[in-house]
């Protein structure tokens, strides 16, 4: 991967065991995000692809660009001669709970053009994003029988 030239890093605490958040956010029917619709197509392992719909623009294609099942998976983006990547972190924290991390970085010889208004989109939104998923994944999890 090229050096990075812009990055953004928000974790959150997720009342659901590390299995349970890694089961539900590696099914990308799980992801809401209105008015975004995702869709992969094949299975959530490294090399597949998958393209996010919203109204009035024109479909992002991304692809899954590395997995360790558990642990970690990253998607990424191709810009004009750049790349947005979003790594997506496991981790089990104190007690029964998972500590998500995201990681959102700019890379690529042209990432310079992309920086404000990526900055813009994800700045501000980031940390209320990541809590709404935390909550989101401890509500399945509960649906579901799981610990609590």
């Amino acid at each position: 991967m090229d050096e990075v030239a812009w990055q953004l890093e928000h974790a959150v605490e997720c009342d659901a065991t590390a299995d349970f958040a890694w089961s539900f956010m590696t099914q990308v029917a799980n992801w809401d995000d209105p008015p975004a619709r995702f869709v992969l197509d094949g299975p959530f392992v490294a090399g597949s692809r998958g393209t996010t719909h919203m109204p009035g623009q024109p479909p992002v294609h991304w692809r899954i660009q590395e997995v360790r099942p558990g642990r970690l998976y990253t998607l990424a983006t191709e810009l004009d001669r750049a790349t947005l990547s979003s790594e997506w972190r496991f981790d089990r924290a104190p007690g029964r709970g998972t500590m998500l991390t995201q990681r959102i970085m700019l890379s690529g010889e042209n990432a310079t053009a992309y920086m404000d208004s990526i900055a813009a989109s994800f700045g501000a939104n980031l940390p209320a994003g990541m809590r709404r998923i935390a909550s989101a994944i401890a509500e399945a999890e509960a649906r579901v029988g799981g610990p609590s």
